[in-house]
């Protein structure tokens, strides 16, 4: 299967089900805009806020955030406690996109007043993959009936967005280097205004996908290297051997020459993919149709959805051998047909663009761990959760792969890991932080 036939063909676009991601029913954002020129000029103004200029200006905050993660961590370890990396994860994608979208401090990782968010995400996430699989949802408009009940968790997520963006909009506009410094001053700035206008939509997007979907890579490769010794030892010589302080684990070349930590990035991506869904894909309905369209040399009737699962695809063995083995040396040979086959950000026009804000945190909040930190399963029953159990159901019965609940993104839980301080190094974090 070419995913080219699919995703980089010009004579493809969103179907009608995309619709199921609206806020409402006449708003469109990035991922959900179907009209071509539509979705270009939102990419271009949601994509100034995530280039890579603008991640090099952000890196101070980020790696304050991520600091805050090491000293859970810190805490954890001097408690002997095992960690749950899947809500620590989330706690921090969540605080970072809370940053880079709207210059505003949740706190997730140190007060429990905005933890019910991550749960939020869920229900959303759940919603929409619901009336995606089930298209007359999208008419009824179920979310509508959510909307009725005060604290619906639906209706305090959306509470919490029109709050950060109030807060942002009282600042001047360049108080922050953040998503709305890029496009409020071309947007509304009265609140019914921006709840009716263009602002809105691009900011529940780009909240609910940005935080949920790094935290589960994250986790992902927690999992991957706690489970896989040679790998973990493998990295942590290259991290140990790279950098000689902390201070210099930031972007950079030191960071990109670090090869087998971008590796074990990718293979934590391939087997556990944030968004394991099926991305689908229709004709141009605007295209004439008498022109054939051929997916794989199969003609593909008009209306006819098509798409490729990304969680299949990454498990395929023609593209990747062995594939349910956590190999991360596959990325360090010259093999062309797996990394066409490689698409956790989705490729072409509708390629996810937050990858490389996805990759500077991963690699920088694994870095600054290794250095920091060694660590293990949890003993005991603890540190099976994530994995397979051999008597459960089909498909979730291999016990050390990371198991995911396609929900359109993912669901998921764990690992339990334990944490082991590195001689002293640990000390720098009972300071300000780097």
């Amino acid at each position: 299967m070419k995913t080219s036939d699919i995703y980089q063909n010009e004579r493809m676009t969103k179907p009608f089900i995309y619709r199921a991601s609206q806020v409402r029913p006449d708003q469109y954002n990035v991922f959900n805009s179907r009209d071509k020129d539509i979705h270009r000029i939102k990419r271009r103004m949601v994509g100034q806020a995530l280039s890579d200029h603008s991640i090099r200006q952000f890196e101070p905050t980020l790696l304050q955030q991520i600091d805050m993660f090491l000293k859970n961590i810190l805490t954890q370890s001097k408690a002997s406690s095992p960690m749950n990396m899947t809500p620590a994860c989330r706690h921090l994608g969540l605080d970072v996109i809370g940053q880079l979208g709207f210059g505003y401090d949740l706190a997730l990782q140190t007060k429990d007043e905005h933890r019910f968010l991550k749960d939020a995400i869920v229900f959303s996430n759940f919603r929409i993959n619901l009336s995606m699989q089930f298209p007359p949802l999208i008419w009824l408009r179920p979310d509508y009936l959510v909307t009725l009940f005060p604290n619906s968790i639906r209706t305090r997520l959306l509470a919490v967005v029109k709050k950060m963006i109030v807060a942002r909009l009282a600042q001047p506009v360049d108080a922050k280097h953040d998503l709305l410094s890029f496009i409020a001053p071309k947007l509304e700035t009265d609140l019914k205004e921006i709840q009716e206008g263009e602002l809105w939509p691009e900011a529940v997007f780009f909240f609910g996908a940005g935080g949920d979907t790094t935290a589960t890579a994250l986790a992902g490769a927690f999992f991957y290297l706690s489970r896989n010794p040679d790998c973990y030892r493998k990295l942590a010589t290259e991290i140990r051997s790279t950098f000689t302080s902390a201070d210099e684990i930031r972007g950079g070349r030191q960071l990109a020459s670090c090869r087998y930590l971008r590796a074990c990035i990718d293979e934590s991506l391939r087997m556990a993919s944030p968004v394991p869904t099926t991305l689908w894909r229709e004709q141009d309905p605007s295209e004439d149709g008498r022109r054939v369209l051929i997916v794989d040399g199969h003609v593909i009737p008009r209306g006819t959805l098509v798409g490729i699962n990304i969680y299949s695809l990454h498990h395929n063995e023609k593209y990747f051998p062995n594939p349910f083995t956590f190999r991360p040396e596959r990325w360090l040979e010259n093999n062309e047909s797996a990394r066409a086959a490689f698409i956790p950000f989705s490729v072409g026009s509708r390629t996810c663009a937050g990858k490389p804000l996805a990759y500077q945190e991963i690699s920088l909040a694994l870095a600054k761990t290794l250095w920091y930190f060694d660590f293990e399963p949890a003993p005991g029953a603890l540190g099976k959760v994530g994995g397979g159990n051999p008597d459960g159901a089909d498909g979730k019965v291999r016990k050390d792969e990371f198991q995911l609940r396609e929900i359109f993104g993912a669901y998921n839980d764990g690992p339990y890991l334990t944490f082991h301080r590195r001689g002293q190094y640990w000390e720098e974090l009972m300071g300000d932080g780097n």
